[in-house]
């Protein structure tokens, strides 16, 4: 085998593991085709077939597009057996608000402080609006998924304009005030606004 083909069947491993962590089932083999920049879903196939002779993947014959990895296949992406992964879904601000992003560019291993990942995503902060809650430029936070919350919670919050950005919240008696936490900077004050998550923690890269 070239090792171009290799790296093609690990890049398809991959998607799969990406897929099915993100969606909760496995992609179809067209969806294979345009992750992996193939033409011919025949040469899809092919691949999924060699995965599966190798002990990569394993398939549910009673159920259609019932692909999974092994234990062997999670390892050969890099992925230890059991270890669940947050969904990085790419850089929101801690400054002025910029367009959200929802696709994951990335996973996380789950912090062993944490049960699940269920509901769980993480988002690049980018700005300064959020330094004196020790949030800094660069840092990338944990988020549960919910709809709701309580005053002086730090959330992810959709504003009228579609755009993201990460602020303490509080409802006052006519508008939605989002609080940065540095100094220099004024609350944004809104109508409405739309609450991703929660944010429940926080991971610092010191390299």
């Amino acid at each position: 085998m070239t090792k171009a083909s290799e790296k093609r069947q690990m890049a398809v491993l991959r998607f799969i593991y990406e897929r099915v962590n993100e969606k909760g089932y496995p992609p179809t083999v067209r969806e294979i085709c345009q992750a992996v920049n193939l033409s011919s879903t025949s040469t899809v196939h092919g691949h999924l077939a060699r995965l599966e002779k190798k002990g990569y993947l394993q398939k549910d014959p009673t159920k259609p597009r019932a692909i999974e990895l092994t234990a062997a296949g999670l390892e050969a992406i890099g992925i230890e057996e059991h270890t669940q992964a947050i969904p990085v879904l790419g850089t929101v601000t801690a400054g002025t608000p910029i367009l959200a992003v929802e696709e994951a560019t990335d996973y996380f291993p789950l912090p062993p402080t944490m049960d699940s990942a269920t509901d769980l995503f993480m988002l690049t902060i980018r700005g300064k609006s959020m330094i004196n809650a020790g949030i800094l430029n660069g840092d990338k936070v944990i988020v549960r998924k919910q709809r709701a919350a309580d005053n002086g919670d730090i959330i992810i919050a959709l504003t009228d304009e579609n755009e993201a950005t990460c602020k303490r919240f509080f409802k006052e008696a006519d508008h939605i005030r989002l609080q940065p936490e540095n100094d220099t900077m004024p609350p944004i004050i809104l109508d409405s606004v739309l609450i991703l998550g929660k944010v429940v923690g926080l991971y610092r890269d010191f390299l």
